[in-house]
C-alpha cells in the first residue's frame, strides 16, 4: 500500500512539474475551455437579454459543463502523450509497482489543472449568461452559493478527469487518439454530466436544496465507481 502510494504521487509530482515548466497543457486547455465557452455564449444567448433565473441558469449551466467535459478530454490526452513522444512509455510501465498505482498518479496529475481552469470557467460562464446577476421570479436578487458551486465543480471535475485519463490511457498509441478519446469516454459520462448541470441549475435558481444533495450524492458515487474500476482496469488496459 506504501509503494503504491509512492509511486502515484511520485507520478504525480514528476508531472505536476512538468506542467509547471511548460505550461503547455494548462494554456491548451484554458484556451480550449474559453473558446467553447464564448462560442456557445453567442450561440445560446442569441442576444437575449434577461435575468430570470429560470432562464439563465440552464444555459449557464450547460454551456459550463460542455465546456469542462470537453477540456477534460483535451487535458487528458496529455496525460500519458508526453512518455509516448518521448519514447518512455514502456520505461514507466516497468517501474516496480503496482499498475493501478501509475493511473492514481496520472489522474492526480491531470486534476489540479483542470480544477485551475475550472476556477476561472464557472465565474466567466455565470457572468457570461448572466447568471451572476439573476433574479427570482418575485423580482427578488439571489445570492449565489458559492460553497456548494465549488463542491459540485469539484466533483465534477473528478468525474470527468478520472474517465477522460483512463481511455488516454487506452488510446495513447493509436493514431487518432485525439478523435477517440472523446468517442470512448463520453459516452460512460454521461452520468456526470447529467447530474452536474442538474445540480448547477437548481443551486442557480434557488439555491441549496435536498435535491441538489440527491445529485451531489449520485455524483460522488459515481466519482469513487469510476476511480476504483479504472484503477482495477489500468492493468488490463495498458498492457493489452
Amino acid at each position: 500500500m506504501k509503494d503504491a502510494l509512492r509511486l502515484a504521487l511520485t507520478v504525480a509530482a514528476k508531472d505536476l512539474r512538468v506542467a509547471g515548466r511548460t505550461r503547455d497543457t494548462l494554456l491548451a486547455t484554458a484556451f480550449f475551455a474559453g473558446i467553447v465557452l464564448l462560442v456557445l455564449g453567442f450561440a445560446l444567448s442569441g442576444g437575449a437579454v434577461s435575468r430570470d433565473a429560470k432562464f439563465t441558469a440552464p444555459l449557464a449551466a450547460g454551456a459550463i459543463w460542455t465546456a469542462l467535459a470537453l477540456a477534460a478530454a483535451v487535458g487528458a490526452q496529455r496525460a500519458f502523450a508526453q512518455e509516448q513522444e518521448a519514447g518512455a512509455l514502456e520505461q514507466l510501465l516497468a517501474y516496480p509497482g503496482p499498475h493501478g498505482a501509475l493511473y492514481l498518479g496520472k489522474l492526480l496529475g491531470v486534476l489540479p489543472p483542470l480544477l485551475l481552469v475550472a476556477a476561472l470557467t464557472v465565474p466567466t460562464g455565470l457572468a457570461l449568461f448572466g447568471a451572476a446577476e439573476a433574479v427570482s421570479p418575485s423580482g427578488e436578487a439571489l445570492s449565489l452559493p458559492w460553497a456548494a458551486l465549488a463542491l459540485t465543480t469539484a466533483l465534477g471535475v473528478l468525474g470527468f478527469a478520472a474517465g477522460t485519463t483512463f481511455y488516454g490511457s487506452i488510446t495513447v498509441n493509436l493514431r487518432a487518439r485525439e478523435a477517440l478519446l472523446p468517442a470512448l469516454a463520453f459516452p460512460i459520462l454521461v452520468p456526470a454530466v447529467i447530474a452536474t448541470v442538474q445540480a448547477t441549475r437548481l443551486l442557480l435558481e434557488a439555491g441549496w436544496s435536498a435535491e441538489v444533495a440527491t445529485w451531489l450524492t449520485f455524483l460522488t458515487a459515481f466519482d469513487l465507481g469510476t476511480v476504483i474500476l479504472a484503477t482495477l482496469l489500468f492493468p488490463a488496459a495498458v498492457e493489452g
